[in-house]
């Protein structure tokens, strides 16, 4: 059985974000998708730090763009999940589907 890298919250939200586009995000764009779609902000430079753990841990890949003009000449780093960390994207999703399966407080307004 491998080590297992457990993932915070953040960590995975923000990883989940990167999968989430068809191409390519960056910083900015993520920050964004975390608060469409879980209703919290996140500052930016959250989400960079995340994605440097993430990076360390091997389930993102940073790339830089293009310099831009409207950047005052600077590049977009870019990030795309790797192998690794779909594999993680999805035993996490997993294994929180399983935890949280027959919870009756979930279902209700119970607190």
């Amino acid at each position: 059985m491998r080590k297992r890298e457990y993932l915070g919250q953040l960590e995975l939200m923000v990883l989940l974000a990167v999968v989430r586009p068809a191409h390519d995000a960056y910083g900015v764009l993520i920050s964004r998708e975390i608060g469409v779609k879980s209703g919290r902000e996140v500052a930016i430079a959250s989400v960079y730090a995340a994605l440097e753990r993430l990076e360390r841990k091997g389930f993102v890949k940073a790339s830089l763009g293009e310099p831009t003009a409207e950047r005052g000449g600077k590049a977009r780093t870019y990030f795309r999940a790797t192998a690794a960390g779909l594999r993680e994207a999805r035993e996490s999703y997993e294994t929180l589907s399983r935890l949280s399966e027959g919870l009756i407080a979930l279902d209700g307004d119970v607190a």
